[in-house]
């Protein structure tokens, strides 16, 4: 390109005395710019005049030796160094973030209530484990959970009710963080009393006529669908908006019904519910750690969300 193309990033040789030299202003400056899209956005934001955000940028390029943002008429565009950069500092950030609280965990200071409201029948190892060890490290804390449905768990997370949050969503809503706890299936189930048990089913619409177990509130959108393009449901001859609930019910043989695998793993081992399903027809979706994205949390839900994030990322690694 042409000598005086201002789009090519500067190189620049490692600066050994970088973090000693370095404004850190400039860099909690820099992050305000890439998220709120522009110099001008950022400036509003920080309740600053622009030609100082601007200056801002221009010293910290100075100091990092590299080009960070091109600006465009419409906002700015990271460059790779930029990008690069933007990544340690949200680190960096996090990490001062949780300086208050791992020192409270550290003096044994630690108090408190964490809340979670989650869907019924969640089994996650990590999820179980971060709960265990949580408590013997702070045993000072409560935890309290309340199960509801999918839609309730999320709802009550946006209106501030619960800080986490574990279960389901169809969509995504821009006020939560969602971190994948694990890959649930569902498949459907009758009892042991039922003509059908021992045989499987591969065409759905031969069970529109069958009296169904369903989860009202509690059904996951991923079911509903299933259930409505092949008629099923219709006959419904039981209801009960708990995971738990309705396995009783299909296993009194009061009709068929879809469960999560896992969930009636025991019952199925035990011969008392039988899957009707072959295993690709099986409709299979996330459940996932849900949390605000815009939260002042306390310590002691902070320290458990992170425990819990912790467990299952190094769970995905291994």
């Amino acid at each position: 390109m042409a000598e005086g193309d201002k789009s090519v990033d500067r190189v620049a040789l490692p600066d050994k005395m970088f973090a000693s030299r370095v404004d850190w202003n400039l860099l909690r400056t820099f992050v305000e710019i890439v998220r709120a899209g522009g110099v001008g956005a950022a400036a509003r934001k920080l309740n600053k005049q622009q030609p100082s955000i601007s200056a801002a940028l221009r010293r910290l390029e100075d100091q990092v030796g590299v080009q960070l943002l091109h600006r465009l008429p419409i906002g700015v565009e990271t460059t790779a160094a930029g990008k690069a950069l933007m990544g340690l500092c949200e680190e960096m950030l996090e990490a001062a973030r949780m300086v208050p609280h791992q020192i409270a965990q550290a003096t044994g200071r630690v108090e408190g209530i964490v809340r979670i409201q989650l869907i019924s029948a969640v089994l996650s190892p990590e999820f179980d484990e971060a709960i265990a060890s949580f408590h013997r490290r702070n045993p000072n804390i409560q935890i309290e959970l309340r199960v509801s449905p999918w839609r309730d768990v999320l709802d009550a997370l946006e209106r501030g009710e619960v800080e986490i949050g574990v279960g389901y969503d169809g969509g995504a809503r821009s006020g939560l963080v969602y971190e994948p706890l694990f890959v649930e299936r569902q498949q459907l189930y009758c009892c042991r009393s039922h003509p059908r048990f021992g045989h499987r089913i591969s065409r759905l619409g031969e069970l529109k006529d069958e009296g169904f177990v369903l989860t009202g509130e509690d059904e996951l959108e991923v079911v509903t669908r299933l259930r409505r393009r092949y008629g099923l449901g219709s006959k419904m001859s039981g209801l009960a908006e708990d995971v738990n609930e309705a396995q009783r019910l299909i296993m009194l043989g009061v009709g068929i019904g879809f469960l999560p695998v896992l969930a009636a793993a025991d019952a199925v081992a035990k011969g008392r519910l039988w899957p009707l399903l072959h295993a690709e027809l099986e409709p299979s979706y996330d459940i996932f750690l849900l949390a605000r994205s815009e939260a002042l949390r306390d310590t002691a839900t902070q320290l458990f969300l992170d425990e819990v994030i912790r467990r299952v990322r190094a769970q995905r690694r291994a």
